[in-house]
């Protein structure tokens, strides 16, 4: 007689194996379910095809089974890390409100696209412009802070040339620098430059007392090659966790010995922006130096880069810099004095100050006469808001004028 069925009595325990089943044989339609203790030990990637999103629900992975900080570390290696990720602001370069994509040749301290400063300790050794050159960017971005130099200088031993970026304190507290446990950061960035070899920069506090001098290969000419480097927190040192200057960025293009000497990725207790040997950009006329995509994250690993919508972007700019150019109403309280408060887009940094060439220009009388321009004084009544004023003379007394302010009101670290 022909056997028609086999239940589960029928079969002793363990007395089917994989070598009899033939592949394919056993299908999903073919398993009802299958008991929550019948399967045990680890399942690997490769054994699973694929899992339909309804087959696995919140309520059938317990809580323990995911380790502390590896969902955080997938979404942070897939691009997609929480809160904000990169502690630089207009790293992508796209925000240059004081030039608007012009030329310029820095003094000491000015600062170039929004958030990069120029320290030079000589005048007209280099010049900064938003996409000079007219390159194309490396894939993911679309404009770049591109150094010129312009002329051979020979680096004196005090000289420094460099671009520095501050980063708020209020951005690093969590790090935790000066402290036992300080976070590992890592900086990663796109570069390109006319020349190739060693070049230098560094990690500083508020007080340039700690430094961490680091190196970096340019490989090929003028072309675009992404860093990156890997800092152990300091566990030293003071580090500000206010609005002050939390952490400084250093990129040098050309440091003299008393502050480009020294032994690359240590910490040291003394001003260095980079190590011996560094290769001095405005050493060479006409070198270029590209930079963008920088990025300082908290961890060991560099992750992709953290792209902010611009209108973020740029708010975050104006908390240090705002580039205003206003129309306001006002009224003549004299012949002499015009006053107005203007509202500034988002809370500044700290009191801003009104940058000297910002011009004041009026339309006097009802029939709006040709504008008058003079100077400007503001008086800054808070982070938020400021009173503007001029004292010019032979104004109408209690007309209403088009006023128009063209100035930038500076809140820098």
């Amino acid at each position: 007689m022909p056997i028609s069925r086999i239940n589960t009595n029928s079969i002793a325990n363990n007395s089917i194996n994989a070598s009899d089943l033939l592949d394919a044989s056993i299908t999903a339609a073919k398993i009802i379910s299958v008991a929550n203790t019948q399967i045990t030990g680890n399942i690997v990637s490769s054994q699973i095809t694929s899992v339909g999103g309804s087959q696995i629900t919140a309520n059938t992975i317990a809580n323990s089974a995911f380790q502390t900080g590896a969902v955080e570390n997938y979404m942070n290696a897939a691009g997609l890390g929480f809160g904000m990720r990169n502690r630089i602001i207009n790293g992508a370069m796209m925000i240059d409100q004081r030039n608007a994509g012009a030329s310029v040749t820095p003094t000491s301290s000015g600062y170039t696209l929004d958030r990069w400063q120029a320290v030079v300790s000589q005048s007209s050794k280099y010049s900064v412009q938003q996409n000079a050159g007219a390159v194309t960017p490396p894939a993911g971005f679309t404009k770049y802070l591109g150094v010129t130099s312009l002329s051979a200088y020979s680096v004196a031993a005090g000289d420094f040339f460099a671009l520095t970026h501050y980063i708020e304190g209020l951005n690093t507290a969590d790090l935790g620098f000066g402290a036992a446990g300080a976070s590992t950061v890592t900086m990663s960035f796109w570069v390109r430059s006319s020349l190739t070899g060693s070049f230098g920069g560094s990690l500083q506090n508020s007080a340039q007392n700690r430094c961490y001098p680091f190196t970096y290969t340019i490989s090929a000419a003028n072309t675009w090659e992404q860093k990156t480097v890997t800092i152990a927190g300091d566990t030293t040192g003071t580090w500000l966790t206010d609005s002050g200057r939390g952490i400084g960025v250093v990129f040098g293009l050309g440091v003299g010995s008393t502050y480009g000497s020294g032994t690359a990725n240590a910490w040291v207790g003394s001003q260095i922006f980079v190590p011996t040997g560094s290769t001095s950009v405005v050493g060479t006329n006409g070198a270029t130096f590209y930079i963008t995509g920088v990025q300082l994250e908290k961890g060991s690993v560099a992750t992709s880069f953290d792209y902010r919508p611009y209108g973020t972007e740029l708010a975050l700019c104006q908390r240090y810099y705002w580039q205003c150019v206003k129309v306001m109403g006002g009224c003549w309280l004299t012949d002499t004095c015009y006053n107005s408060v203007l509202q500034f887009p988002v809370t500044m940094r700290t009191t801003p100050t009104l940058a000297s060439s910002s011009t004041f220009t009026a339309r006097t009388g009802s029939n709006g006469t040709p504008a008058i321009s003079t100077g400007v004084t503001g008086l800054s009544a808070s982070p938020d808001a400021v009173w503007v004023y001029n004292s010019a003379s032979n104004w109408t007394v209690s007309s209403g004028n088009q006023v128009t302010l063209n100035g930038g009101f500076s809140a820098e670290l």
